[in-house]
């Protein structure tokens, strides 16, 4: 190759370099001021004491100590999201496996079964549901009505420290069309041909589902585990609207705690630092998991399980 062929080379490589910089410049910018630039000045902010009225003043790991060693609702917040992410989260993984097996079944329009089970997802965990879940249990709310119906008296269950954590639970397994519709999708992906051999050795369906169905299922599983704790964790929408983090701080979650320090109380360094611990918090249990998966999750493409 000639220098002048090398040279011609070399520019047109710039050349599309440079297009491609352009295409994408709108999402980089958009990261760099909206993403990049906020997480690092929460970062500097979680050493400093400010409190949004003031310049920031730097006060080294302050913070960090007085959230562990000085701050009671810290520790009530992460037992209250703990027990949230404990409960809540393998009742929804269960529940939308259930419903996609379901609707994974072929029978006259499921298509619009499938859609009319997954609409209520659209709306998610907006301030309307919240709203709708706070008149759907409360005392005069349309629950302990058609409890009335079969003579059972009801009580005020977002008011009564024993079931107002429940019903953000309830609300949590009820929001469960996402990760039903990828448990569906895992579901299609997996070879009929398995179930076929499986049928002529005589198994019956719950051998299928535990050998089959669930090895073969793993990795969707794990994916949305993953996804499952990280949104439980941040928890908020709820807590706010329907209990306030009541009654008697039984649905005092880690997110609320936070959103009250900085922008309740103006502690927006405290704020921050809360952030960074929790943070580490959901950052050492996924390491956890990926460690914890190469014994139950079972890829195809590399002919392993638990290996």
């Amino acid at each position: 190759m000639s220098a002048n062929q090398m040279i011609r080379k070399l520019r047109n490589r710039g050349e599309n370099n440079r297009a491609g910089y352009l295409f994408i410049a709108p999402w980089l910018i958009g990261f760099l001021l909206l993403t990049l630039w906020p997480i690092i000045q929460s970062f500097y902010l979680s050493f400093t004491d400010y409190s949004l009225l003031a310049e920031p003043e730097w006060s080294g790991l302050a913070n960090y100590t007085r959230i562990f060693t000085n701050d009671d609702e810290f520790v009530k917040s992460l037992r209250v999201t703990f027990l949230f992410v404990l409960i809540s989260l393998p009742l929804k993984l269960i529940f939308s496996l259930l419903v996609a097996m379901l609707l994974n079944q072929k029978i006259r329009g499921m298509n619009l079964y499938r859609t009319a089970i997954y609409f209520p997802s659209l709306i998610g965990g907006s301030i309307a549901v919240s709203l709708l879940w706070r008149n759907m249990f409360g005392v005069d709310g349309y629950f302990n009505e058609v409890l009335s119906w079969f003579g059972i008296a009801g009580t005020g269950w977002i008011s009564n420290p024993d079931t107002a954590l429940g019903t953000l639970i309830l609300l949590n397994i009820w929001q469960f069309g996402s990760t039903m519709v990828i448990f569906l999708a895992g579901l299609k992906q997996i070879p009929q041909e398995l179930y076929e051999s499986a049928s002529v050795d005589g198994a019956a369906k719950i051998r299928k589902f535990f050998h089959i169905t669930l090895p073969m299922l793993s990795p969707v599983m794990f994916f949305n585990l993953i996804l499952g704790i990280i949104g439980s964790f941040q928890m908020f929408t709820a807590a706010l609207v329907i209990t306030k983090g009541g009654p008697m701080h039984s649905t005092y979650t880690y997110a609320l705690f936070l959103y009250e320090k900085a922008f309740k109380h103006f502690q927006m360094g405290y704020a921050s630092a809360l952030a960074w611990v929790l943070l580490v918090i959901v950052a050492v249990i996924t390491a956890i998991n990926f460690f914890a998966s190469r014994y139950w999750v079972f890829y195809e493409t590399d002919g392993r399980n638990g290996k």
